[in-house]
């Protein structure tokens, strides 16, 4: 985690005591917001943000205001599956707020410095970075893909809300600033699965292809930096992606799985990933 001297926590001030709401109707607010902000300013079903306007709008400080009441939010009552609608949410959201605050946009999140290590609310009393909810919640607390170490010591509170049983479709609901990031959506509890699920199969359908032709598997960068979350060898992430195909490129990937299994003469290459802004 950054050195707290560095954090840019971004949900003001505590507000009373008084203010707290429960962590269901905070969550039900937030994502009304977010379904606003999304109708209002986001194109390509989420996959551009128009920031510029979108910092100007009464919509946004609305948001603004009901991100300081995650200071006082009880999240203990909240199941696994409401946890994760959650900090789905608030990731995508964190990202956004991150992005119009800085002074001047950039054309790429990676220009920010530590952005993901130091963009943050504070949340049931807790400081949580986007590294923190992606790696240490979401992911059920594993290591970021450039460190050997899980995201949280043995001994830190935020622990009690990390996913027990980590699901790797939230790399497909996870936006990141970038133009090769999946769609914004909105999560639900009731809607979290059919939602999780969709999200996979339209990035599936942009990022993968199968090429019986000339025995190649081309595949996003995401399932390379985070190959542990689907399986230990290519062929394990490729068995893990083929369900979530369409049907014919199913058939393709079967006959190229083989292929890897038995002869080892398919390719598998990963996607160059598009780091520009996902302005719109």
């Amino acid at each position: 985690m950054a050195d707290s001297s560095e954090l840019r926590i971004l949900n003001g001030v505590k507000p009373p005591d008084s203010a707290a709401e429960s962590a269901n109707d905070l969550a039900k607010k937030l994502q009304k917001t977010m379904l606003r902000l999304k109708g209002d300013f986001m194109t390509g079903e989420g996959r551009g943000v128009n920031y510029t306007e979108l910092a100007k709008s009464d919509v946004f400080q609305e948001y603004k205001t009901q991100t300081a009441l995650l200071h006082n939010v009880s999240l203990e009552t909240l199941s696994q599956n409401q946890l994760k609608a959650f900090f789905i949410n608030i990731y995508n959201a964190l990202t956004i707020h991150g992005l119009v605050e800085e002074l001047v946009l950039p054309d790429s999140v990676l220009k920010v410095n530590q952005f993901w290590k130091t963009t943050a609310y504070k949340i049931a009393g807790l400081v949580f970075t986007l590294d923190d909810i992606e790696h240490g919640v979401l992911r059920g607390n594993r290591a970021h893909p450039a460190s050997i170490d899980p995201q949280f010591g043995p001994k830190d509170p935020r622990l009690k809300y990390t996913m027990l049983t980590p699901d790797p479709r939230i790399h497909f609901a996870l936006v990141c600033g970038a133009k090769s990031c999946p769609a914004i959506q909105v999560y639900t509890e009731d809607n979290l699965e059919q939602a999780l699920e969709g999200a996979c199969r339209n990035f599936c359908k942009q990022e993968v292809s199968m090429f019986t032709e000339s025995n190649e598997i081309w595949l996003s960068k995401l399932f390379q930096w985070y190959r542990e979350d689907f399986g230990k060898i290519d062929t394990d992430v490729i068995r893990w992606v083929i369900p979530h195909l369409e049907p014919g490129i199913q058939d393709r990937a079967n006959i190229l799985l083989l292929k890897l299994e038995t002869q080892g003469t398919v390719a598998v290459k990963f996607n160059e990933y598009d780091w520009s802004l996902n302005k719109s």
